[in-house]
């Protein structure tokens, strides 16, 4: 069904590409705000000097192992740019951070991040393509404590046809690949052996526009994990999602979405998940003072343990930030993560069935000097429960932040 249903977007593809002017429509321009433009080009860059203070459980070391406390802080340039080529646009984000401890020196590290993208209207076609390189050192997600060195290289295309007045049909294809360190090592696993791994995947999308800024989409995908050194953990899946986005000039802002996955590991004695997935990521602003923020997302990820190699990561995370007055905001955080691992048959696991959480809180005051500049002080508090011992941690951080937008 998939390949005939791509056989004829690529045939009303090519009819679009000799289809009249009259249907040709200019997207909305994502550098409106940019803080610097020359000629065709617009920057928004911003430097930020976050967590300068205090990192009372560095390595996430449960109580029994006395955890060690160190001074850290994280200086952070980026700057988002655009390019206008005639109608089309180039897009591409460069961050830096560079992270300090001033005890545990193998904690440091200069993490790089590059992305790019181009955005290409025809008539009633849109080409869009994007690479993006991520070179870094830190946690990898909320299962793995260390900072291994890993690279991550992801290129994504596709192609909208409109067909209708308001509603798009597409394709999109992506590739990944991530790659640990040889010497990335975590509870005696080799992370290189263990999660290696290329990413290739396919889908067919439906857009329609509800309003000029409301969007619904409809997604069916296929995805292919391949894993270099540890086969044991290939497998295939299958996806529909159903999602909303909301335009940034909208009260609601941000990108939500609820689907369907056919999780099916390739090699047997390992249970597959079949089961809902979500990802959220929506804010509110009441009143100009007020924004709440919600991130939530459930879906399968990979861990480092062969015998439990995958769980089923359930979360949100919460924000509430207020303008108190004049220049004085105040915000508070609270979220929670669930990791519900799957056994594989045959094998010796200590804790069959395992689930653990991770509970995180925390909140801070900023103050505003101009439109550009905002020093804060944020405190912190994550802690790990789980039925082993040894993965169970309690860590407060706090410290000040500055931000300045140039």
């Amino acid at each position: 069904m998939v390949s005939r249903l791509t056989h004829k977007i690529l045939l009303a593809v090519a009819l679009a590409l000799i289809a009249p002017r009259a249907f040709a429509q200019t997207p909305p321009d994502p550098s409106a705000a940019a803080r610097i433009h020359i000629g065709p080009l617009a920057l928004s860059p911003t430097l930020s000097l976050l967590n300068a203070g205090m990192d009372q459980n560095v390595f996430n070391e449960p109580d029994q192992a006395l955890p060690k406390s160190d001074f850290t802080m994280t200086l952070e340039p980026k700057t988002d740019l655009w390019l206008h080529l005639g109608r089309s646009i180039l897009s591409g984000n460069v961050t830096e951070d560079l992270v300090y401890y001033r005890t545990y020196s193998s904690q440091r590290s200069a993490n790089h991040s590059l992305k790019v993208g181009l955005l290409v209207p025809l008539t009633r076609v849109t080409f869009r393509g994007s690479a993006s390189y991520l070179n870094t050192r830190d946690r990898p997600g909320f299962e793995i404590d260390a900072r291994p060195q890993r690279r991550e290289l992801v290129y994504e295309g596709g192609v909208e046809l409109r067909m209708l007045s308001k509603t798009s049909f597409g394709i999109k294809a992506i590739r990944q690949k991530i790659e640990f360190a040889a010497d990335a090592v975590f509870l005696g696993n080799n992370l290189r052996t263990e999660l290696n791994r290329q990413i290739n995947g396919e889908s067919l999308t439906v857009r329609h526009e509800l309003t000029p800024l409301t969007t619904l989409t409809v997604d069916v995908g296929q995805q292919r994990d391949r894993f270099d050194f540890s086969p044991l953990r290939d497998s295939n899946s299958e996806s529909v999602s159903f999602g909303i986005h909301f335009d940034p000039f909208a009260l609601l802002k941000g990108n939500a979405a609820v689907g369907y996955r056919n999780f099916k590991p390739l090699v047997a004695g390992l249970p597959g998940f079949q089961g809902l997935t979500a990802a959220v990521d929506l804010s509110y602003v009441a009143l100009g003072a007020t924004k709440l923020s919600v991130q939530a997302g459930r879906d399968v990820q990979y861990s480092f343990d062969v015998n439990q190699p995958y769980y089923i990561l359930t979360g949100i995370n919460v924000s509430l930030a207020q303008q108190v007055f004049g220049p004085v905001d105040a915000v508070g955080r609270i979220g929670v993560q669930m990791l519900d691992y799957r056994d594989r048959a045959a094998t010796f696991i200590a804790f069959a069935d395992r689930v653990d959480y991770v509970h995180s809180y925390g909140g801070g005051v900023g103050y505003h000097v101009g439109k550009d500049l905002r020093i804060g002080f944020n405190v912190d508090n994550a802690t790990r429960t789980s039925a082993a011992t040894n993965r169970t941690y309690s860590g407060l951080r706090f410290g000040m932040a500055v931000t300045y937008g140039l």
